[in-house]
C-alpha cells in the first residue's frame, strides 16, 4: 500500500516509514527518504465523508495566503506528480503528504501561561491573516460539528430513548444539563445576531495543533481538516476547555479539575493581541461564554454517547463516556464559579 502512495510522489519506495504522533481520528507516519523528511496522513473518512472537500478547502485558504500574506508559514500539502492534493486507494483510503517541518515540536498540553498565549495568539492570527477570504469558499467538512442546539436536540433524544439503566444512573448529570439549557439559547441569539460574524474558524484548537519551535514560539497551525466557517466562540471556547484545567476530560480524580486564571488570561491575551481590532463589542462580552459553550456541549455529547451505549466515542472501559460527561460537567461548574472574576480579567485585557 506504501509502495503505490510513494510512488505518486515520486518518493523512494525504499523510504523508511514510522509511524508518528498521537492523533486519534487520523492515522500519520513519518518518511524519511534521504535528506527529506514528509509527514503522511490517512484521512479517516469515517469521520469526513467527503475528503475532497478538505482538500478544496486547504487549498482555497493556501492561495489566499500566498497571494495575501505571503510571509506567513502555512504548511501545505504536497500534490503528487500528477498534480493531485492527495492519492486515493480504493481498498485503503485517502492519503496526503506534507513536508516535515524541521526543529519543531508538539505540546500535548499547555505546560505554561506562556505556552497557551503562544497558540491562542497563533490561533487568532490564523484567523485574522484570512478575515479577507470570502466565507462562501470554504466548505463545510463536519455538518453541524458545533451546532450547540442540534447537539442539545441529540443528547434529548438519547435522554428518551437510550439504555434506560444508564439514562437512570445519569439522571443527576442530565438535570444539570437540562437546567442549564439557556447555554443554547444564548448560542441561538448569537447565531441570529449580526454582531457575531462568521469566519474562517478552525474548530479544533487544542494545543497539539499548534507546531512549537525550541524556543516556545508558536510557529504555525496545523490539521486543518475542521477548518471551516464558524463564530470565534468555537476556537475560544476549545482553547478555554482544554487549555484552563490541567487535567483532560479523562481524569477520573474530578478533585484535580480547576480553573486555572493564569492560563486563561494567556489565552486572552494571545488572542486579543491578533484579533482585538476584528472582534465585535459584543463578541468580546462573550468570551467567557465561548467556555461554556463549549464545555457544555462537550459533556452533552459525552452523556449522549454513553447513554446511546456509546456507538460514537467508543469506550476503553465501562463506564467511560460517563467519567467524561461527569468531567466535563465538573469543569463547566468550575467556570460558572468564576465567571465575574474571569469576565473582569477580559475586561483588563480589552482596556490595555
Amino acid at each position: 500500500m506504501f509502495e503505490r502512495i510513494l510512488e505518486r510522489y515520486d518518493i523512494s519506495t525504499a523510504a523508511n516509514i514510522q509511524p508518528f504522533g498521537s492523533g486519534l481520528i487520523n492515522s500519520t507516519w513519518k518518511i524519511s527518504d534521504g535528506p527529506k523528511d514528509y509527514i503522511l496522513q490517512k484521512i479517516n473518512n469515517d469521520v469526513f465523508k467527503n475528503p475532497w472537500l478538505i482538500a478544496a478547502n486547504i487549498e482555497t485558504i493556501s492561495g489566499y495566503l500566498r497571494d495575501n500574506h505571503p510571509a506567513y508559514f502555512f504548511v501545505s500539502p504536497l500534490k503528487t506528480a500528477p498534480g493531485e492534493n492527495m492519492v486515493f486507494i480504493e481498498e485503503s483510503g485517502y492519503y496526503r503528504l506534507f513536508p516535515f517541518v524541521e526543529n519543531s515540536i508538539t505540546l500535548q498540553v499547555a505546560k505554561t501561561p506562556a505556552s497557551a498565549f503562544e497558540a491562542a495568539r497563533q490561533f487568532a492570527l490564523f484567523t485574522k491573516n484570512l478575515s479577507g477570504l470570502p466565507i462562501a469558499t470554504l466548505r463545510t467538512t463536519l455538518p453541524d460539528f458545533h451546532n450547540l442546539k442540534f447537539r442539545y436536540e441529540e443528547f434529548l433524544k438519547a435522554v428518551k430513548s437510550g439504555n434506560a439503566e444508564r439514562i437512570n444512573k445519569s439522571k443527576s448529570l442530565i438535570d444539570f444539563l437540562i437546567s442549564h439549557s439557556h447555554i443554547v439559547g444564548t448560542y441561538e441569539k448569537i447565531t441570529a445576531s449580526e454582531q457575531f460574524k462568521k469566519r474562517v474558524t478552525h474548530h479544533d484548537t487544542k494545543i497539539s495543533n499548534i507546531l512549537f519551535d525550541e524556543n516556545g514560539k508558536a510557529l504555525c497551525v496545523i490539521d486543518l481538516d475542521t477548518v471551516m466557517p464558524g463564530y470565534f466562540i468555537s476556537d475560544i471556547g476549545d482553547m478555554l476547555r482544554t487549555y484552563v484545567s490541567p487535567v483532560s476530560e479523562e481524569e477520573k480524580d474530578f478533585s484535580k479539575i480547576e480553573v486555572r486564571e493564569d492560563y486563561f488570561r494567556g489565552i486572552v491575551d494571545g488572542y486579543m493581541s491578533e484579533m482585538a481590532g476584528e472582534l465585535t463589542k459584543e463578541e468580546k462580552q462573550h468570551f467567557v461564554y465561548a467556555g461554556f459553550f463549549l464545555v457544555y456541549m462537550q459533556a452533552l455529547r459525552f452523556l449522549a454517547d454513553y447513554l446511546n451505549n456509546d456507538r460514537y466515542y467508543g469506550s476503553a472501559y465501562e463506564g467511560q463516556n460517563f467519567i467524561r460527561a461527569t468531567n466535563q460537567v465538573v469543569l463547566l461548574k468550575h467556570f460558572i464559579g468564576k465567571q465575574e472574576v474571569l469576565g473582569k480579567i477580559v475586561e483588563e485585557v480589552i482596556k490595555s
